[in-house]
């Protein structure tokens, strides 16, 4: 795929390029594919330089030849064209059209009403610091461990944290959001001075929102790996378990990231798709 205009800078702030940003995905390809090959992905696009006005794409569109697509029906009824990426020729079409960011789907492309992950995005309200959002993160795990779910962690490339849960075989959404909604009710109603699970901002101060609503058909969530369109080109990156710790915030960026794949022997969510768990019986809430 030639990449036109390398020299273009992407992120102002520190100098970044269009070519910086196709050599970081090129690094991360073997880690990023498994997070959004075959599934219906988003993506942001920065025209301009993530310091002007970015816009963020589900359809797809004229002149992206590499990038498959497919048919879904669409809350209006409609059926709309969805971008599906199938390799790294398709990542890298995406970037040549000024991608930044890219978010899937928690389903797969040809089976779009199935989920097989869950993602608890845990947003910090004004006030609350890492050890706050560790300890809500370890929290949610245990909490998802006494039902027998085992879960995976990562740094939203913001301020966040997301728990994911993989699903095998998967699950109907008309299941899955009941589920997220619930857990997130549930810990608020226990811990109401820590966390609130509805989105009012007003709410969210000096506590954590429990975001479930990236469990529903067609919402998606970043992916592991993607940059993001921030200052600091920012990337989301999946943790172990043993790395959250509460003293220290973690966060990784365009330069540390490939230095971190370089040093560490696996992926932190190696053998995620192949977990094999369901929800609970019932609404699983105790």
């Amino acid at each position: 795929m030639r990449l036109t205009h390398p020299e273009r800078v992407v992120y102002a702030e520190r100098g970044t390029t269009k070519g910086d940003v196709a050599d970081y995905y090129v690094s991360v390809m073997p880690w990023l594919l498994p997070e959004i090959i075959n599934r219906p992905v988003s993506v942001v696009r920065c025209s301009k330089g993530t310091d002007s006005a970015c816009f963020f794409q589900r359809h797809h569109t004229a002149g992206l030849k590499l990038v498959d697509v497919v048919q879904l029906r669409e809350d209006s009824g409609e059926l709309g064209d969805y971008l599906v990426v199938r390799n790294a020729e398709s990542v890298m079409e995406l970037v040549q059209f000024k991608t930044i960011e890219f978010h899937p789907w928690g389903a797969l492309a040809e089976s779009p009403d199935v989920a097989d992950r869950v993602v608890f995005d845990l947003d910090p309200g004004d006030g609350v610091g890492w050890p706050e959002l560790a300890r809500a993160a370890t929290e949610i795990r245990e909490w998802l461990s006494r039902r027998s779910l085992r879960s995976f962690l990562r740094t939203s490339g913001g301020r966040g944290l997301h728990v994911v849960v993989p699903l095998l075989p998967g699950c109907d959404w008309a299941r899955v959001k009941p589920f997220a909604r619930e857990v997130a009710v549930a810990l608020a109603a226990q811990a109401p001075d820590r966390y609130v699970a509805s989105a009012p901002k007003h709410l969210r101060a000096g506590r954590i929102f429990i975001d479930y609503l990236r469990n529903g058909r067609s919402a998606t969530s970043i992916a592991s790996y993607s940059l993001r369109a921030r200052p600091g080109a920012p990337v989301a990156a999946p943790l172990s378990w043993d790395e959250l710790d509460p003293r220290h915030a973690v966060a990784f960026d365009i330069d540390t990231m490939p230095e971190r794949l370089r040093r560490i022997a696996s992926d932190p969510w190696e053998g995620i798709d192949e977990v094999r768990q369901a929800l609970p019986a019932g609404s699983g809430v105790a």
